[in-house]
């Protein structure tokens, strides 16, 4: 079985493989927070990509596995996290139910869509996360519903401190399979990345509500 470490580096190597993250601080992203990213990773592309799809299906299985043994059912978080989760159900055979942003304003009004069991323990997946905000709206409306959330299994976090401080405020436990230190090591180890940028990288990690864009060479 391969240990946390190289899983991190397999998954960090995969999503480069298939260019799902981009650097560049000179241009950098604007998140729907407001905030300003030097980095993206887009975890969504590694569904148009059979192979790695399939990989890092079978990692997040084996975490489930781990982590979360009791689980009766998967939940994935809309949208990223829907299908893997489906995936993830199927092959686990459990049951399956997805998580809105926000209930539908038509029909029955779910937020919670799928055959929702009261006492049923449940386990969330998501691709990447943040702040955690959204992941945690899911398993708050999940509780709602009278589920027993386990935690969370996610491909990818960026560790920052106010996503551990949310998670750690609503009781939730996260398990990933990578994280942004080991994207940054393993993406330095493919770009010759001058100083500047990686500690512009490094800076935007420590303080990404406050980091803004500045020269930087290529």
């Amino acid at each position: 079985m391969s240990s946390q470490k190289n899983v991190a580096e397999k998954v960090a190597a995969e999503l480069l493989k298939i260019e799902a993250v981009q650097v560049r601080p000179e241009q950098p992203f604007r998140w729907s927070s407001g905030w300003y990213s030097p980095i993206y990773c887009d975890g969504r592309l590694t569904l148009s990509y059979p192979d790695v799809r399939k990989f890092i299906k079978t990692e997040l299985i084996e975490l489930v596995k781990k982590e979360f043994p009791e689980a009766e059912a998967v939940a994935g978080v809309a949208t990223a996290g829907i299908p893997q989760g489906a995936m993830i159900a199927d092959d686990l055979e459990l049951p399956f139910l997805y998580v809105r942003s926000k209930a539908k304003g038509h029909g029955k009004e779910n937020q919670v869509e799928g055959k929702v069991i009261k006492g049923q323990k449940v386990v969330v997946i998501e691709d990447v996360l943040s702040t955690g905000a959204s992941s945690i709206k899911a398993v708050e409306a999940l509780r709602d519903q009278g589920l027993e959330v386990l935690g969370i299994a996610a491909m990818f976090t960026y560790g920052f401190d106010v996503m551990e401080q949310n998670l750690a405020e609503a009781k939730v436990i996260l398990k990933t399979l990578s994280n942004y230190t080991t994207l940054v090591v393993e993406f330095s180890r493919h770009h010759d990345l001058s100083e500047k940028i990686m500690a512009s990288l490094h800076e935007w990690r420590r303080d990404p509500s406050k980091w803004k864009p500045r020269e930087v060479d290529a």
